[in-house]
């Protein structure tokens, strides 16, 4: 009995992981209102001013943290950077020493 129910919560733990894995953007290289196609320096902005983006967000529906209009690939890698930037990185905590 035990064992069945270890193997039904596995399986229902992968269902729930699969469940929440992002889907292809179907606005990806395509132009928005504008004609514009957001690259990587509209992807390390929106990237480096998420925090803000994503107060506002909260209390306007005008407004998203993300670029759904973008050139893909360049653009994702520009908003982690600005985000990676904004928030400090992650090695800053991790080299310093303890007294």
């Amino acid at each position: 009995m035990k064992k069945i129910l270890k193997i039904t919560a596995v399986v229902l733990l992968i269902i729930m992981i699969v469940s929440c894995t992002a889907g292809p953007n179907q606005m990806a290289k395509k132009p928005d209102k504008e004609g514009k196609v957001a690259g990587f320096w509209r992807g390390l902005w929106n990237g480096f001013i998420i925090l803000f983006t994503f107060i506002i967000s909260l209390f306007s529906d005008n407004v998203t943290i993300y670029e759904v209009h973008n050139s893909g690939g360049w653009y994702n890698f520009g908003f982690l950077l600005g985000i990676m930037i904004f928030f400090g990185g992650s090695g800053g905590a991790g080299s310093r020493r303890r007294r």
